[in-house]
């Protein structure tokens, strides 16, 4: 996983070669909110990317996460305002789609950056984490440490929202099937008959979110103890309404994401296992892509195999098991936003 991030450099290098003067070229970013860490360090890294190329970057943000009116618009002004390109992180990708085409047609190049569209051609790129493998290896990893009591684990799914955008779906279905639990349909999550499975709640990706998904399971079965969650900060929300009711300790709570914090819970114990995606990395290779189509009209490759350009995924935990590939927190630690 890891030597994935070490390649990149390359990328970087040839993407960036182009001489070409870039007073003149600016370009957004859309991301879902701006009080999420994920969303604050990717912002962090297309800002640094674009001041080193001298591009004027706009930044917007939707008032919380599934705030697609609020993207709409900002996709609309950035189109207006003759930007070169748009990196977007859609809080509904489907919705969006019809938005991101007219940015298109417009002659902006648009770049999916976390989540991929619906369909994911929709962009004319994206950079992201195989989300499914990271809710996969965080699935092999929670029936590893579980060992013979996987068989009887009661599973809470904090998902994202009900509109199920594609990264939710992704990282909810790769868990599962990394679990061992038979998909239904692979394209959205829910209909899912193993019947560990307790039951799905959404959380907005955030810990008010988290705390308040975790409660309505635990209505259900108290008795849960796996907890997906979406991303860290719901799993911070997901431990507290565990730890209000005295089962702190005993449930395994796994998630993505691989954020600074998200990475301390995991060495405090909060978090059993992450998967760490490299939020900075994505931004400042979509800012290089843009300048790339600015001076020369050319679009960035998808890695090799696959419809997107993987930026990389590693499993964070201080607890390993055997058969699933992982880096401690003090790694973790050190690769945190990249």
């Amino acid at each position: 996983m890891i030597r994935k991030l070490l390649a990149t450099g390359s990328v970087l290098a040839a993407m960036a070669a182009a001489p070409a003067a870039a007073a003149d070229i600016s370009a957004c970013l859309i991301t879902k909110t701006d009080t999420n860490p994920f969303f604050v360090k990717m912002k962090e890294g297309a800002t640094a990317k674009a001041e080193e190329l001298g591009i004027e970057l706009k930044s917007f943000a939707g008032k919380v996460d599934g705030d697609h009116e609020t993207q709409v618009a900002a996709i609309e002004t950035c189109i207006a305002d003759g930007a070169k390109g748009i990196l977007l992180t859609a809080s509904d990708t489907s919705s969006i789609v019809p938005a991101v085409e007219q940015a298109r047609e417009n002659g902006l190049l648009v770049i999916a950056l976390d989540t991929p569209l619906s369909p994911i051609d929709a962009a004319d790129a994206t950079f992201a984490t195989d989300n499914f493998l990271a809710g996969e290896l965080i699935g092999k990893w929670a029936a590893g440490a579980l060992g013979d009591k996987a068989a009887d684990a009661k599973i809470g799914m904090l998902d994202l929202a009900i509109s199920q955008p594609t990264v939710g779906v992704l990282r909810d279905q790769g868990f599962l099937q990394g679990f061992g639990i038979d998909l239904g349909d692979p394209n959205k999550w829910g209909d899912e008959t193993d019947s560990r499975i307790v039951g799905n709640d959404v959380t907005q990706g955030n810990e008010e979110g988290g705390r308040r998904a975790m409660e309505n399971l635990l209505a259900k079965d108290p008795m849960i103890n796996v907890v997906y969650t979406i991303n860290e900060p719901a799993a911070a929300g997901a431990y507290e309404a565990l730890k209000a009711i005295g089962r702190e300790n005993d449930v395994l709570i796994v998630s993505v994401d691989g954020g600074c914090p998200g990475v301390q819970n995991v060495k405090d114990g909060v978090i059993g296992a992450t998967s760490q995606q490299y939020p900075l990395l994505m931004a400042s290779l979509g800012i290089e892509a843009i300048k790339k189509w600015a001076d020369d009209g050319s679009k960035p490759e998808n890695t090799p195999g696959k419809d997107f350009f993987d930026t990389g995924v590693a499993l964070v935990t201080d607890q390993p098991v055997d058969g699933v590939e992982s880096i401690d927190t003090a790694k973790g630690t050190e690769l945190c936003w990249g």
